[in-house]
């Protein structure tokens, strides 16, 4: 990778992967990919490259990536799962129209194409617990279609026409940086936020809930870990299963309440998420990406806690 293009550089992976990307490539040409509306801000349009890039436009991506000879394609434009449930027919347009025309522009130029697939490729009928790397995917929720459609197509090209695409099954990813965009899992992202400024947190996710979850820093090492893996070891290509830690909402409670010993949590549970979580997995194996590119994770729930909270800390003043 050096040339490289990201699409929704300003959402909730693009714009911290954009500026890890430009730190663990600073000869490269790292290219911030955005919508008009949603425009690099900060150290994000200071630190490089920037351009209009919406994924419904094919020949706009494929300007761009003549003009930067853009040798590798990040597509994270995606409409979240609360949100696509609402949205369904933009979720697909977005989702798959989007990926077809990336696909077809890296078919044409030779870009290897990284787009993230998720634990909501799921659905009820898959196995909840330790969810094989090859199951059953029948997801009941157009975010869910939408990602399993988009792993059979980015391995169809790659079969079909020899086009490098590597995708994985992103958890519920919890940041410092970006806040909740409408996923189900962002109340593990909502809890440290108001631990810090309020001290207390209303949860809309039922006790007992397990999700699969993983700290942004380790999501930002697999998608660049695994563009950079050895072609020839990988048997399993869109979607890797990977895995960091699962808990349901009373053990994040409790592990801030360790940071934070006065702090409380209440339920009251929004139907539409709580009925999104119960379709997806417990947990997942990943055992195809340990043993195919030597994924491992570095956080748990309480070094990732500690972290959370002493980075909101001190923005806030606390």
């Amino acid at each position: 990778m050096k040339n490289i293009l990201i699409i929704g550089s300003t959402g909730q992976i693009g714009s911290e992967l954009t500026m890890k990307l430009r730190e663990t490539y600073p000869s490269g040409n790292v290219i911030a990919g955005y919508i008009p509306g949603a425009e690099p801000k900060g150290v994000l349009a200071e630190s490089g490259p920037a351009e209009v890039v919406d994924i419904t436009n094919a020949q706009q991506i494929s300007e761009v990536v003549d003009k930067h000879h853009v040798d590798t394609i990040y597509n994270l434009a995606a409409l979240l799962s609360a949100v696509a449930e609402a949205k369904p027919q933009l979720a697909w347009h977005i989702g798959l129209g989007g990926l077809f025309n990336v696909l077809e522009i890296a078919r044409e130029k030779g870009c290897a194409v990284f787009t993230p697939s998720s634990i909501g490729a799921f659905g009820n009928d898959t196995p909840k617990d330790k969810t094989p790397q090859d199951t059953l995917q029948r997801p009941k929720t157009m975010y869910g279609v939408t990602k399993v459609a988009g792993e059979l197509l980015s391995d169809y090209y790659f079969k079909r026409f020899g086009v490098d695409t590597r995708s994985v099954r992103f958890p519920g990813l919890i940041s410092n940086v970006t806040l909740p965009g409408g996923g189900t899992t962002d109340y593990a992202v909502d809890i440290y936020y108001a631990a810090v400024k309020e001290g207390k947190f209303v949860c809309p996710i039922k006790e007992g809930t397990y999700m699969d979850m993983m700290y942004m820093p380790d999501a930002l090492r697999a998608a660049i870990e695994l563009m950079e893996a050895d072609p020839t070891r990988l048997v399993h290509r869109n979607s890797f299963n990977i895995a960091s830690m699962s808990f349901e909402p009373s053990q994040i409670a409790a592990a801030v309440k360790r940071q934070i010993p006065n702090f409380e949590m209440t339920y009251d549970v929004d139907p539409l998420r709580q009925g999104i979580a119960e379709s997806w997995p417990n947990s997942l194996d990943d055992t195809c990406a340990r043993q195919e590119w030597d994924w491992k994770p570095q956080f748990d729930i309480d070094s990732m806690s500690e972290d959370m909270v002493r980075i909101l800390k001190a923005r806030y003043n606390k």
